[in-house]
């Protein structure tokens, strides 16, 4: 397979926890995709001590305990699932961003738990979840609570939204692809399409409309394109290419019950107000019910 980055995909899969039912949830699909890897598993709890301000008397070595009991019951839970599974857990220090940052640069990918239709749980409360998401270099998947048991759920599809040419989702692709054969999956490929304004027509595009024979064609042709290369990595992946008008967000999530991960990808650019997740990813994150995984791309 691939890797990202020129990183080696042996590398282990982190789940932060904390000690929240969105976690553990995360932390068994975590253990889960390991273990369909051969992959090892880090659990990773992020703890920074400080007084609160609370009539309860809060000392470093009580928040240190109750830390490290996150750990334990997150490392607990998924050894009794998966007893042969390699499973370090390790407390991060530093602020909840920029640990989990560090953790996700070193990880085939960072796994953490979602309430969904709102904020990210736990210690990613308020804008830490969106601001993880957003620069990790890379891939983060989301896992819903109800989304820890995933039993029976093999042979269904990987949902995976392509936009651009075959050089702007190649990454995209790959980790559908990758996590498709590990699972024994159908990789469903979705190409939204709009018509375009008036004044995006020019003799250039006209030709090459004219050449695919429509507006429809043209789209197939460059899922089609963007497609190629993967079918040829991995020819034992059943493949339905999918192309239909509308927003991608809406596309996507319309296509988005049957699937048991869906795969979106998140531009790599930074604008003068910070770092962004993108439209598309956005509208999954927060309304989508299985999974979701956002890979950086450039």
């Amino acid at each position: 397979m691939k890797p990202y980055g020129g990183q080696p995909v042996t590398l282990a899969i982190s789940v932060g926890v904390d000690g929240s039912p969105e976690s553990l949830a995360a932390a068994e699909w975590a253990a889960r995709e390991a273990t369909l890897r051969g992959a090892p598993l880090r659990i990773a709890h992020a703890w920074l001590w400080q007084s609160l301000d609370l009539p309860l008397v809060q000392d470093r070595e009580a928040q240190a305990q109750s830390a490290h009991a996150v750990l334990r019951e997150a490392e607990s839970r998924v050894a009794g699932r998966y007893p042969d599974l390699p499973v370090t857990a390790e407390m991060l220090s530093g602020t909840p961003v920029d640990a989990l940052l560090n953790e996700a640069a070193r990880s085939d990918m960072l796994v953490l738990g979602s309430r969904g239709h709102g904020a990210l749980v736990g210690f990613l409360l308020g804008s830490y979840g969106q601001q993880v998401i957003a620069a990790a270099t890379r891939p983060v998947v989301l896992v819903r609570a109800h989304h820890g048991e995933t039993d029976g759920l093999e042979g269904r599809e990987v949902l995976v939204g392509q936009q651009g040419g075959p050089e702007d989702s190649e990454d995209v692709l790959a980790f559908a692809f990758e996590a498709a054969a590990a699972r024994g999956a159908t990789v469903r490929a979705v190409r939204a399409w709009s018509l375009p304004p008036l004044y995006a027509y020019s003799p250039g595009s006209m030709r090459l409309l004219d050449e695919a024979g429509g507006l429809e064609p043209f789209e197939k042709k460059a899922l089609g394109e963007a497609l190629a290369p993967l079918r040829e990595r991995f020819p034992g992946v059943p493949v339905i290419e999918h192309v239909e008008i509308g927003s991608a967000g809406q596309v996507l999530l319309s296509a988005a019950s049957r699937a048991e991960l869906l795969v979106v990808g998140r531009r790599v650019r930074r604008s003068p107000i910070g770092t962004h997740i993108g439209s598309v990813a956005h509208a999954a994150l927060h309304h989508a019910a299985c999974p979701v995984a956002v890979v950086p791309h450039r």
